[in-house]
């Protein structure tokens, strides 16, 4: 008698050359999100009767997480330095965060190839995890937003823990609970604290050079690779 079952799916092998964790950046990386970062900005500066900034000067300020953003934002700078009242910073920031919780994430867009890419990375086998810098509160509703949220095995955004990226303690906690050495997983990021969080974490890097990393190649920061598109990024992860 012949029967209906259909065969046992084939779970695909890495290559012994492979690192089986992959651990992304999120903003800049897999997705811009600077035109609503930088809504969010110009919303609690006018709220706070200062001047806006333009989109590119806001891409500029992004990638230390939330409360560096509004410090030099409030500041019209880089540079954070100590002049700046804690308790206006906690405002602006309170601001900030009701600004931006309330957008739609509809300017917020994947970049090219990272969605197909993602999938074809996770169902070569890859397991894929987020460390990201921006608040893990701001993270989910993206996530599903892009439909990526069963992709991801962990997912750590800035308030995860007690320290961000560039400190190797969110990279090194993803290896542990995950099960992974730091020598099985490439950090791949588009910014210096990427870099230097795998790095500081003892993960080999990958560097990508469209996102933001205020103006500066991130082949400066020597990650062990770098590409400039992440159509080629998965071309050499899944190269055999």
């Amino acid at each position: 008698m012949s029967n209906n079952l259909a065969p046992a799916p084939i779970t695909p092998q890495l290559t012994s050359q492979q690192k089986p964790l992959l651990i992304f950046d999120f903003d800049g990386t897999l997705i811009d999100s600077v035109p609503d970062l930088a809504d969010a900005t110009n919303l609690m500066l006018e709220q706070l009767g200062r001047s806006p900034f333009a989109l590119d000067t806001i891409k500029g300020w992004i990638g230390n997480g939330a409360r560096v953003l509004v410090e030099r934002a409030l500041l019209g700078q880089v540079i954070v330095d100590d002049s700046l009242d804690n308790d206006a910073v906690e405002e602006a920031l309170r601001i900030f965060f009701a600004a931006y919780g309330a957008l739609d994430c509809q300017k917020t867009t994947a970049y090219p190839d990272v969605s197909d890419g993602l999938h074809q990375l996770k169902n070569a086998g890859y397991t894929l995890a987020l460390v990201t810098n921006k608040p893990i509160r701001f993270v989910p509703k993206i996530l599903d937003h892009m439909g990526w949220t069963p992709l991801f095995s962990e997912v750590i955004g800035g308030d995860s823990l007690p320290a961000k990226k560039p400190d190797p303690a969110p990279l090194l906690h993803v290896c542990e609970s995950l099960g992974f050495a730091p020598i099985d997983a490439f950090m791949i990021g588009d910014s210096i604290n990427d870099i230097l969080a795998g790095k500081n974490a003892g993960v080999d890097t990958i560097g990508l050079s469209y996102g933001y990393n205020y103006g500066v190649d991130i082949r400066d920061s020597k990650p062990n690779f770098a590409f400039d598109e992440f159509a080629a990024l998965v071309d050499y992860l899944l190269k055999d």
